[in-house]
Formats: structure tokens, C-alpha cells, sequence
């Protein structure tokens, strides 16, 4: 079971980041600013959050049934 949480918490926190777009440089941050509209955006912001929140969340409940 700690297996599982730990895949989905990495897989979670893996789509947040290239959603958000983390693991760009800065050359490839502006042109995707410049070539996205508002509304895209934030859609890609939203899901970065709630899938970043739900693998911290997953991550969180790994190292408690580790610990318990």
C-alpha cells in the first residue's frame, strides 16, 4: 500500500511540474507565456495545483503508513 501512494504521490508531483512548467529554462518560459492565452494559462496552473496538492498529499500518506 505504501508502494502505491508513494507512485502516485511522484507521478502526481511529475505532471504538476510539467504542467506548471518547472523544468523549463527562462528562454523557453517566455516563449510559452508569449504563445499561450490567458485562459490556457490558467488551466495549466489549475491542474498544476490540485495535481501538486493531491501528490503531497499521497506523499503525506505514504510516510504515515510508514511511520505507523
Amino acid at each position: 500500500m505504501i508502494q502505491f501512494f508513494l507512485i502516485v504521490g511522484v507521478v502526481c508531483i511529475l505532471i504538476s511540474g510539467v504542467s506548471i512548467g518547472a523544468w523549463t529554462d527562462g528562454q523557453q518560459q517566455r516563449a510559452n507565456y508569449y504563445t499561450e492565452t490567458t485562459k490556457d494559462r490558467h488551466f495549466k496552473t489549475k491542474i498544476g495545483l490540485y495535481t501538486g496538492f493531491g501528490g503531497l498529499i499521497s506523499l503525506g500518506i505514504a510516510g504515515l503508513l510508514y511511520f505507523l
